[in-house]
């Protein structure tokens, strides 16, 4: 057996965008290699260092024997600490390591950071080319900043003093991460006479851009013909106002707003309903909240009807947020063009619904539509986004349900918001990573008229911005705004599903290929143990998976098809104390949350899928604390199990311990399902009544209107098959028959009429709880 051929990998990437090694020490078991390795942190940023141990193979991929993820948080100030690290105590391996953490004098970063997130500062590099004599032919250079927003860049010089581009070339770059600018000078030829040939020679400087000054211009390079000149200047950070991004918790200032505005309506249509004998006060307006499932044409169909409901009990007024996702997205897009829409009669929403629920679908196949798609996919490549089938989905999306060309954004719909008029839309997204399934990572994405953002991480764009390149908070690339369609198509993509759920959905045994394709993550006590200091991270040993379950890993949680959009995160690390936060810990729940490197290791692009995907609730953002919601009617519209879809939602609220009632429903019940339920928690602070309303045929067989019985000859509208595999009404239909529309309709208005006294009781219990 030969002997190891060692090197160790330090990747410490809050400090440097650069993987260090050793030097290769060849033919021992036991390898000494005695180098020294300096990283300057940022002590309020969470620095774990990798230590990895491969063994080299010229022939195959490098072994890998070992791999440490070390905080440096635990780590005491000006001592020297020698540590051992094992796979596990019985093991004959360890690497032993020897570490001295110094306070470094020098000038105070200038960061901003939210308790989750931090923006560290940044710079921005200015890269000229001054020419001194015109090129007789082509010249290009090729300047690179690692790690940098815009990473490399070409200037070509052409003959006549022509440079492309026109200005200097601009690198944004993190201050404290050991930058450097890479220069590729144009190839020389040069004659030798001792040999009577011609070589080839390139010039490759490389500066420090730490070593430079500041606000000055520094030649960096002399040439015969031009000069390289550089110039480097701060962008301020001090404070989030200084970012183009929101960075917090809280509500934006124009949904405060709006909850101001809004309070007037909701108070009027409750003194209204409840004949009070006097107008609440602000603090006493329950906020009440509508949350949809998805569920296609059904859902889109079914959310007219319940929304037909409370506008003849005059209960509309008294909603303030409505969310969806998938199918139910497509009803609110559509609504929120008017902006006076639950003021009106809804006649005019429904009947042009109708119309286009009813209308045949193949000309979304036809020559002309064909070319409509290329067309848009390909001005939205030049416009500066990455295309998928889903946005292609979009487009098709947008055909189904429209005459024509939609040319409303989301951000259109503030105007519906301008006065309080109705309620705030929240469509519902999460965002996914490749090579895990959705179960092991997902991240809550919220998107209303005024901004997007990622709940968990505190960080909201304006919804006109969403799309647009961000680095380290700062909006670097702006792109026109996505038509509403290209939205839709992600909130309702039926392509993002992968193997390991379909698996998970038809069979009990997920976790059976769960274990062949996870990551293996052993916590592990380095030698000596350190004393426990605070916001530290346990010591983990990381087992990459084999080439097995790297192969079944790939085609398990692959998906077909992901919309992609730039990632407004790029370029922030986490705080020291991340996990410790109280926000970020309420939405913690991916395989990724205690591994900060892997964490923000942020992809150029966020891949979001539809919701339904993983819980098919919209219900997420209505359950931060900062919306107060008292009452949530929640309208299922899912094509299975009504009951499952609850269940899953309040198993996931519990163990992310964000109040939510206890689900009590009897045997019988789920066999049987009643059109209402009222489930609540009066003892746990800010639990929110839920009113359940699933979509279920119960009374409407007998009755066409509350108290009303049907004739003989009316039985027949009562009849409605919603879950057979024969229904007119599956997930995967896309057009009804204006006979099937209209009992749809009517069965979801009827369901909320027939049980206004319950969801008023509800409310008057949330009235009595502000008081």
């Amino acid at each position: 057996v030969s002997q190891a051929d060692c090197y160790v990998t330090l990747w410490l990437p809050t400090a440097t965008c650069e993987k260090s090694r050793t030097k290769t020490v060849r033919n021992d078991n036991n390898p000494v290699w005695n180098e020294t390795f300096y990283f300057r942190i940022q002590s309020q940023v969470k620095n774990v260092l990798e230590l990895t141990v491969y063994d080299e193979d010229f022939a195959t991929p490098d072994d890998h024997l070992l791999c440490t993820l070390f905080d440096t948080a635990k780590l005491p100030i000006d001592q020297t600490v020698i540590l051992c690290f094992k796979p596990n105590p019985e093991a004959k391996e360890e690497l032993e390591v020897e570490f001295k953490l110094e306070v470094v004098s020098g000038p105070y970063e200038a960061i901003a950071t939210n308790g989750v997130l931090v923006c560290r500062e940044l710079c921005c590099l200015e890269v000229e080319v001054a020419e001194k004599m015109q090129q007789k032919s082509k010249k290009e250079l090729s300047l690179t900043v690692k790690g940098s927003f815009e990473g490399t860049q070409d200037i070509v010089l052409g003959p006549g003093g022509v440079v492309s581009p026109s200005g200097p070339a601009k690198f944004h770059y993190i201050k404290y991460a050991e930058p450097t600018l890479d220069v590729m000078l144009p190839k020389k030829r040069r004659y030798h006479p001792w040999t009577c040939k011609y070589s080839t020679e390139t010039g490759s400087p490389v500066v420090m851009l730490n070593s430079l000054p500041m606000e000055r211009k520094t030649t960096i390079a002399e040439e015969k013909r031009f000069d390289l000149n550089v110039r480097t200047q701060r962008c301020n950070c001090s404070c989030h106002q200084d970012l183009d991004m929101r960075f917090g918790f809280d509500l934006c200032s124009e949904e405060v707003a709006f909850l101001g505005k809004r309070k007037r309506y909701v108070a009027d249509a409750l003194k209204n309903v409840f004949h009070l004998p006097q107008d609440l006060e602000d603090h006493e307006v329950p906020i009440v909240a509508i949350i949809t499932t998805g569920g296609g044409l059904k859902s889109m169909t079914g959310l007219y009807g319940s929304l037909m409901g409370l506008k003849k009990l005059n209960l509309l007024d008294c909603v303030t947020y409505i969310s969806g996702l998938s199918g139910s997205t497509w009803t609110m897009a559509n609504l929120y063009r008017d902006a006076y829409w639950s003021q009106k009669d809804l006649d005019s929403h429904i009947s042009e619904a109708q119309k286009q629920a009813t209308k045949c679908k193949m000309g979304c196949f036809s020559m002309d539509r064909m070319k409509y798609y290329n067309k848009q996919l390909c001005q939205r490549r030049e416009e500066g986004y990455r295309t998928s089938f889903i946005d292609l989905w979009g487009l098709m999306i947008e055909y189904l349900l429209n005459d024509g060309k939609d040319p409303h954004r989301l951000s259109d719909q503030q105007e519906a918001l301008c006065d309080g008029q109705n309620p705030l839309p929240i469509y519902v997204s999460v965002s996914v990573r490749d090579s895990y399934s959705t179960n092991d990572f997902k991240e809550w994405v919220e998107f209303t008229p005024y901004e997007v953002g990622l709940v968990k991480y505190g960080a909201f764009v304006r919804t006109e911005n969403f799309g647009s390149e961000f680095f380290m908070g700062r909006l670097l690339k702006k792109l026109p705004e996505s038509r509403i369609c290209y939205l839709q198509g992600m909130w309702s993509s039926i392509f993002s599903v992968n193997l390991l759920q379909i698996w998970g959905l038809s069979h009990s045994s997920e976790d059976f290929w769960k274990r062949w394709t996870e990551d293996r993550i052993e916590e592990v006590d380095e030698d000596p143990i350190l004393p426990t200091r605070p916001h530290e991270l346990r010591t983990r040993m990381y087992t990459p998976p084999g080439p097995l379950s790297s192969a079944l890993r790939g085609a398990l949680t692959d998906r077909l098809s992901v919309a992609q959009h730039h990632n407004f995160l790029k370029g922030y690390q986490l705080h020291n104390n991340y996990l410790e936060n109280e926000h970020f810990c309420r939405w913690k729940d991916t395989v990724l949350d205690s591994r900060p490197n892997q964490l923000m290791q942020s992809p150029d692009h966020l891949g979001m899928i539809d919701a339904g995907f993983f819980i098919n609730t919209s219900s997420a953002p209505l359950l931060r604390p900062q919306r107060e919601v008292d009452v949530i009617i929640y309208l299922s519209y899912t094509t299975g199990s009504h009951t499952s879809t609850l269940d899953k939602a309040h198993k996931y609220y519990s163990e992310q311990k964000i109040p939510f009632p206890k689900i009590t429903l009897t045997d019988e019940d789920k066999k049987n399902l009643k059109e209402c339920y009222i489930f609540q928690d009066s003892d746990t602070p800010g639990c929110p009544i839920v009113i359940f309303l699933p979509l279920v045929n119960d009374t409407f067989r007998e009755y066409k209107a509350p108290g009303v019985k049907r004739c003989c000859s009316e039985m027949e509208e009562g009849q409605l098959d919603l879950s057979s595999h024969c229904s007119p009404y599956c997930m995967f239909s896309v057009r009804y028959t204006d006979e099937n529309y209209r009992r749809l309709l009517n069965l979801s208005e009827y369901n909320i009429l027939n049980n206004a006294q319950a969801i008023m009781q509800a409310l008057r219990t949330a009235m009595q709880r502000r008081q």
